[in-house]
């Protein structure tokens, strides 16, 4: 059974930091093997994707995050990580991970590529 669980969200002051997890379990394939992703979705907005770390570690982040957020990987773990620093009020949104088992991350444009979402965690950053 597949499954896929955020946590560490809550609600911060701007200027502030969040380490997000993602706990992953079931999947068909290594862990490593997946091209991970964390993704947002605002209020009104379409999902985006914000950062993604592919099967030998590579990362890739959205304009908006570069320089502020980091993510990371431990395949002992099963888990994907996300530290986000200096969070900005526009951070504000749910908060998911998804896997695509093309590892690489060449897919990271196409949000509907990717597969085991998650719940959720919600990230809130008051002025």
């Amino acid at each position: 059974q597949v499954q896929t669980v955020e946590s560490g969200g809550a609600s911060v002051q701007a200027g502030g930091s969040l380490r997000l997890s993602c706990a992953a379990s079931g999947y068909p394939h290594y862990y490593s093997s997946y091209c991970m992703g964390w993704f947002r979705q605002a209020p009104g907005k379409e999902r985006e994707g914000v950062a993604f770390i592919d099967d030998d570690g590579r990362t890739k982040y959205a304009e908006a995050v570069k320089g502020r957020f980091t993510i990371s990987r431990d395949n002992a773990k099963n888990t994907l990580y996300l530290q986000m620093n200096s969070l900005k009020p526009e951070d504000t949104a749910m908060y998911y991970c998804a896997a695509d088992d093309v590892g690489g991350c060449d897919r990271s444009d196409y949000v509907e590529l990717f597969v085991y979402w998650g719940q959720g965690t919600q990230v809130t950053v008051s002025s």
